[in-house]
């Protein structure tokens, strides 16, 4: 028996579940963006209560470790590694837009290309491509969406486009071929990626785990 905390602040959407051998007992989310920090520790003490598990039956600690928000990686990030250390269990650490298009497999028809996408700002997002069996065709990257975006992919396969990125793309990729569609996401499909990688022993190094933030991070100084 595998019972497992996920923990996803990557997005705007933030959200945990505890998993039993891949399925979810429970599933907490928070739609509030700056308020991710401040919500994830009281929601994982409220998952446990209400489950009637303790932290110290779990076997391992999942997280979504990029690409996504610089601010929602490193919070989620620093609570999985705190956890672990704490509780000396391994940490499983899955590509945020992975586990987008792991979702999407059974809600999307069978024959599309899987392209998840998150809002990297202004015409910028976070994106790869998959098969519908998963078969990585696109590695996570940043792109500068235009009217060629996905072109050559777009010419020969359907293409369903998803995730919080892809509403203001639409009214640039307009290929017969792109369908943009909701996927219902959440923390749970991390659960059961996070159960075959702690099947299979895949397991990321506490010491030197770090967010995939895909792209540098710049700020503006005030003058």
């Amino acid at each position: 028996m595998a019972l497992i905390l996920s923990i996803d602040t990557a997005m705007a959407k933030a959200g945990i579940a505890l998993s039993k051998d891949g399925v979810a007992l429970s599933i907490l989310e928070n739609t509030v963006q700056k308020e991710h920090a401040a919500w994830l520790h009281q929601a994982v003490e409220e998952i446990m209560r209400t489950t009637g598990h303790h932290m110290r039956e779990l076997q391992a600690i999942a997280v979504t470790a990029g690409p996504g928000s610089y601010t929602g990686l490193r919070v989620g990030m620093a609570a999985a590694k705190g956890f672990c250390y704490a509780l000396n269990i391994p940490l499983i650490a899955e590509d945020t837009l992975k586990v987008m298009a792991f979702a999407a497999k059974d809600q999307t028809p069978e024959k599309h290309l899987l392209c998840p996408m998150i809002d990297a700002r202004r015409m910028e997002v976070f994106t790869a491509l998959y098969g519908h069996d998963m078969t990585p065709l696109l590695p996570s990257t940043a792109v500068v969406i235009d009217q060629d975006s996905f072109a050559s992919w777009l010419a020969d396969n359907k293409v369903s486009f998803f995730g919080e990125g892809a509403d203001k793309c639409k009214p640039l990729i307009t290929a017969p071929s792109a369908h943009f569609t909701v996927v219902n996401y959440h923390a749970g499909y991390l659960g059961i990626m996070a159960f075959l990688r702690y099947l299979r022993g895949e397991f990321t190094g506490l010491a030197y785990s770090e967010p995939a933030y895909t792209k540098e991070f710049y700020t503006h100084t005030r003058k």
